[in-house]
């Protein structure tokens, strides 16, 4: 297998991951930390194949989260993976994209 990725967050997107697990926290206990393993999971994936997602907005790739209305937004740059968003699917969907200049 070959190497992951190296990762980085913009830092609106770790604050996005943040603010999305408190929320599901506040919903029901536990919650937060399942969405946050979902997230981390997803991020894993992308990591391992990251042009497996389907071509997203201006250079970017987007990875649907399965069991929450989250998308993880995110572009490659050679050997590095930018995360530009933890994205709610029902909400504003190109808010990121200023992310990017």
């Amino acid at each position: 297998m070959a190497d992951k990725l190296s990762l980085d967050f913009h830092p609106d997107a770790l604050a996005e991951l943040e603010r999305a697990k408190r929320w599901y926290d506040r919903q029901r206990h536990g919650l937060g930390e399942s969405f946050f393993e979902e997230i981390a999971t997803a991020i894993i994936r992308i990591q391992e194949a990251p042009n497996t997602w389907p071509e997203f907005r201006q250079g970017t790739r987007r990875f649907l989260v399965h069991r929450f209305p989250f998308a993880v937004v995110y572009s490659q740059r050679g050997s590095s993976l930018l995360i530009v968003a933890v994205m709610h699917l029902k909400r504003r969907p190109d808010y990121w994209q200023s992310r990017l200049r």
